[in-house]
């Protein structure tokens, strides 16, 4: 229903999605868009990789497992894993808590602090990785 009265005309060039959610594009969309498909294609190999990788295991011994952790190609594979997994993950639950949350700060404080624990995780996961293959 148009407020306005009849004589009144006002010129808007916003788009009808535009004036629906109340704002332009933010024009990241796509880059992210991008990103999540980036990772999950990445995931695939080394998701395979890192499955037959502990498949190949013969149980828990813990000198077997040093040993493998100590090989490089191990330790990078791991890495681009622990990597690639996080941020797909972030970049998931970051259009969850997007499309959601209402609350516009709950929604900012809640996709900064999904950011941070997943960087969190990459860092400890990482030293980690490296402490076990370099001794």
């Amino acid at each position: 229903m148009d407020t306005q009265p009849a004589d009144k005309v006002r010129m808007n060039y916003r788009s009808p999605l535009a004036k629906v959610l109340g704002h332009g594009s933010a024009k990241e969309g796509s880059a992210h868009w991008w990103w999540q498909r980036l990772t999950a294609l990445a995931l695939i190999p080394l998701t395979l990789w890192f499955t037959y990788s502990l498949a190949r295991l013969s149980g828990p011994c813990m000198e077997e497992i040093y040993a493998w952790f100590a090989s490089p190609i191990t330790s990078t594979m791991l890495i681009a894993f622990i990597v690639s997994l996080f941020y797909h993950t972030q970049l998931g639950i970051q259009v969850v808590l997007e499309d959601y949350v209402r609350h516009e700060g709950l929604k900012i404080f809640s996709i900064l602090a999904v950011k941070a624990f997943s960087a969190i995780l990459v860092i400890l996961s990482t030293i980690s990785i490296l402490q076990a293959s370099l001794g």
